[in-house]
């Protein structure tokens, strides 16, 4: 038996209210089917305006948290140069530095008003300058840094006829032995923590390197 077949066999019977009955319970069920759709519609796109307004808030959030966490960062550093800087002049004055003037966070300029460089520590006197690079815990990257700076700043020393000998060293309040060896192989001096003072540490056979 075919579709049609079918369909007539279905409808023997049937009278004109039944089948306008049937229409009209259909065209209901297409319209709640329609409704169902559009709330589902409506429904997704608060989701989506609550997802947006979520990521919004998290963003920001993010930026809040990455603004305090460098903060931190920069409060952790100015502690590690207070806990390493004390009596930094005293201790280079008996190892023949006589040093007569020292100041923190000193900012170097090229001839086209940019900054250069920055140093955490400089120390200087008539024959000598030497930049600190201060960490809160010293590793390889900060020494190669400011193996980097050396270069630097012994460029911009020739480039005004400054002649001074120009030492570097790296201070820490944490200073692993691995990172120490590996500073004083490329000729820094590596300054620590010692109680309430600084220790600089001087093996035998170590040789200062000068830029």
């Amino acid at each position: 038996m075919g579709d049609m077949e079918q369909w007539r066999e279905s409808v023997k019977g049937l009278t004109s209210e039944d089948v306008w009955a049937m229409f009209r319970e259909t065209d209901r069920q297409m319209q709640e089917t329609a409704r169902q759709i559009r709330e589902t519609d409506r429904e997704w796109k608060e989701t989506c305006r609550f997802l947006e307004g979520l990521i919004v808030k998290t963003d920001a959030q993010i930026k809040r948290t990455d603004k305090q966490i460098g903060e931190l960062g920069n409060r952790f550093g100015e502690l590690a140069e207070h806990l390493v800087t004390p009596n930094m002049v005293e201790k280079f004055r008996f190892l023949g530095y006589p040093f007569t003037k020292a100041g923190p966070n000193l900012e170097f300029f090229g001839h086209n008003g940019k900054t250069l460089t920055e140093v955490d520590v400089w120390l200087e006197n008539g024959e000598f300058a030497m930049a600190v690079e201060v960490k809160t815990d010293l590793h390889k990257q900060d020494v190669d840094h400011h193996a980097g700076r050396m270069i630097l700043l012994r460029r911009y020393f020739d480039e005004r006829g400054d002649t001074r000998k120009l030492l570097g060293a790296v201070a820490g309040a944490i200073v692993k032995p691995e990172w120490r060896d590996y500073a004083m192989g490329k000729g820094f001096y590596v300054v620590g923590q010692s109680g309430d003072t600084v220790k600089i540490e001087v093996p035998e056979g170590f040789k200062p390197r000068i830029w």
